[in-house]
């Protein structure tokens, strides 16, 4: 056996630098702070080698002491760049990036890890526009990303919803021969999928020659998102190995696509493998039950929760509030909703959006100045429920206000479904000039829904001119649309002019256009 003093001594510092490892992950401070204690017992604290020492900070950074990782960094004549980066991923773990970019200021010259420590600090910590602007910096000092940069920056892309910057990162990382890295190909396929460019992610993947579970769960998602459920199906059914996320991206997917029952099948496959299911798997099948409308499904899936301790959890409550205001008992929607912590607008926006749903305007707008109230800052979906609820009530002065509110005290730009919220109240209620103006001044172009909704007021309110207009504007956007055919016929007729309504009738014939019967359903 080797008896070198100078081998002795490195085989114990890689001994103790390995138990160090195990007590950072493990997060067991008392037991990392004996094991420095014997590095000083052993003599080797005298000199502290670079492995030795960046352990030290990575267990100290780790367990939240980040003060008596500063007092090792102190206790070295020479600092290290891993020790440098193992105090900045401390210091950015605990939140304290102020401290993290003053360690990472002291090196004049700063290498490739310190770069990215410093990056996915400001990443971690949501300041995105802070890591961009750092990479731009790095470049500019010729100092070359590898693999985990890209990684950094693609997660930055995606935070701040820039897609241009996904493609430029993109292109970067093709330049450097990182883009085959399953690492940076799942991060590419978040990014586009977050920023809402599904089809770049799905050109991507199929150019992709490796793949592992956690890249395949991304894809499951990413065609999710673009309704190509039938693709995420094919890659969850021909995964080697599957993983609970594996699992919740399929449930998530199918409950999202209208496939409820499919979702439960899986639920099904999940309690017979007696996989340990988590909050998101029950979440997930607690919404399939409601779009099914099956109440004792989605009580006997919900006792399944309470039995393994998850019956509190927000996102769970969350479910539950959706699916008993979807099965019409908002009053038990309201009860579980009233007993939930709400930290965030989401359960806010499920409540109001439930009581939109069915019929309770005046209860949705109550829940709106509730979350005012608590401190709880609207969003652009919370309006979309807010103003639903104006909507189908007829709630047309409350309405013109939240429209007005949204957009010049929270600086909320509204979208399509705001815009064709306010244009179907101003309909209904017969204000036909408010809503031909609004349709006019939005910075969209008015779609086959918007119009039909226009057409239905005029319908109900008896005004021809513009009823005709509208059912044009629907054959126009939607020429299989047989009920604008219809109503432009009826709108024709009822003014006299029958051979303009039977000309209409025989364009339907000529173009195949038939009205489809109606058909109802009941979960018996």
């Amino acid at each position: 056996m080797n008896s070198d003093p100078a081998q002795i001594m490195y085989r114990d510092a890689f001994v103790l630098a390995t138990v160090l490892g195990a007590c950072a992950d493990l997060l067991a401070l008392n037991c990392g702070k004996q094991v420095h204690a014997r590095v000083f017992v052993d003599g080797l604290g005298l000199e502290l080698d670079r492995v030795l020492c960046s352990s030290l900070i990575n267990m100290y950074g780790k367990c939240g002491d980040l003060d008596g990782a500063a007092r090792v960094i102190s206790s070295v004549r020479e600092v290290d760049e891993f020790s440098l980066s193992a105090l900045i991923f401390g210091y950015a773990n605990a939140g304290r990036m102020r401290e993290a970019r003053r360690v990472f200021d002291i090196k004049v010259d700063p290498c490739v890890v310190l770069w990215n420590s410093i990056i996915s600090g400001y990443v971690s910590n949501g300041e995105g526009m802070e890591a961009v602007n750092l990479f731009s910096a790095m470049l500019r000092n010729g100092v070359r990303g590898d693999v985990s940069t890209v990684a950094n920056i693609l997660s930055a892309g995606s935070g701040l919803l820039v897609v241009e910057l996904v493609r430029q990162m993109h292109a970067y990382g093709f330049k450097a021969g990182a883009t085959h890295d399953i690492v940076v190909a799942s991060a590419l396929l978040d990014a586009y999928s977050k920023c809402r460019s599904p089809c770049e992610a799905c050109k991507l993947f199929s150019e992709l020659k490796a793949y592992d579970t956690i890249l395949l769960n991304t894809m499951i998602t990413v065609y999710s998102n673009c309704g190509r459920i039938e693709d995420a199906k094919w890659i969850f059914n021909t995964m080697p190995s599957k993983t609970l996320i594996s699992w919740n991206s399929i449930l998530v997917g199918l409950t999202q696509n209208a496939c409820p029952s499919e979702a439960l099948d899986v639920f099904c496959q999940m309690n017979k493998l007696d996989l340990k299911m988590d909050k998101f798997s029950f979440a997930s099948v607690i919404s399939a039950c409601a779009s099914k409308s099956s109440l004792e499904l989605g009580e006997q899936v919900f006792g399944k929760a309470i039995a393994i301790g998850l019956d509190s959890d927000q996102i769970i409550s969350t479910s539950l509030v959706d699916f008993y205001c979807k099965c019409g008992f908002v009053k038990i929607g309201r009860k579980v909703f009233d007993g939930m912590v709400k930290s965030d607008e989401v359960s806010w926006n499920t409540m109001l959006m439930g009581y939109a749903a069915n019929g309770y305007g005046v209860e949705a707008l109550t829940v709106f100045s509730e979350m005012g109230c608590c401190g709880v800052k609207p969003s652009a979906i919370t309006f979309t429920g807010v103003l639903s609820a104006c909507d189908h009530c007829g709630l047309v002065e409350e309405g013109r206000n939240l429209f007005h509110t949204m957009k010049h005290d929270y600086n909320i730009s509204p979208g399509i479904e705001h815009y064709s919220c306010m244009v179907d109240l101003f309909a209904r209620a017969g204000c036909f000039e408010e809503a031909m103006d609004l349709m006019e001044e939005m910075p969209f172009q008015a779609d086959a829904n918007m119009w039909l909704s226009v057409l239905r007021g005029c319908i109900a309110h008896g005004n021809k001119i513009i009823g005709k207009t509208a059912a044009e504007q629907i054959i126009r956007l939607d020429p299989e649309h047989a009920g604008a055919y219809i109503q432009l016929s009826n709108i024709l007729a009822s003014s006299g002019d029958w051979e303009g309504s039977a000309l209409v009738r025989e364009l339907m014939r000529d173009k195949h256009v038939q009205k489809i019967p109606g058909c109802s359903w009941a979960d018996c």
